[in-house]
């Protein structure tokens, strides 16, 4: 079943959802959720949590596209920041976590293995 949402907080759902065996509608599906505060995530939902495939774009100018599991970056995605510098490669609970390429903002790109915020033995891509 599809619906369209505002919650007490002024968050608002459209998309897709089921009724539990208790009778709760719980996210479900493909939909489009706004925060409040201006977030808004289009993609996948499983148990009334962004599971999939998604992508969520804030207020700053950040936006992430890639997978999620239980809320979090999770997966293979791509995380572009307010300055525009990018990072593609893989996510774990929000982190970047393994192989990927980060992009500076003045379009220098950075490869190696990433764990949080460390990043040990960076190599810089050149384009001769």
């Amino acid at each position: 079943m599809t619906v369209s949402y505002i919650f007490p907080n002024g968050d608002k759902y459209e998309g897709e959802c089921c009724r539990t065996a208790e009778g709760v509608l719980m996210r479900h599906g493909v939909g489009k959720h706004t925060s409040g505060s201006g977030v808004i995530y289009k993609g996948e939902w499983k148990d009334d949590k962004m599971n999939g495939l998604g992508t969520a774009v804030y207020p700053s100018g950040a936006m992430y596209d890639g997978g999620f599991k239980d809320n979090m970056y999770n997966g293979h995605g791509t995380y572009r920041f307010p300055d525009c510098a990018t990072y593609k490669g893989t996510f774990n609970n929000n982190r970047l976590e393994g192989k990927g390429n980060f992009t500076d903002a003045q379009g220098y790109v950075w490869t190696g293995l990433f764990h949080d915020r460390a990043a040990p033995g960076l190599k810089l891509k050149l384009n001769l």
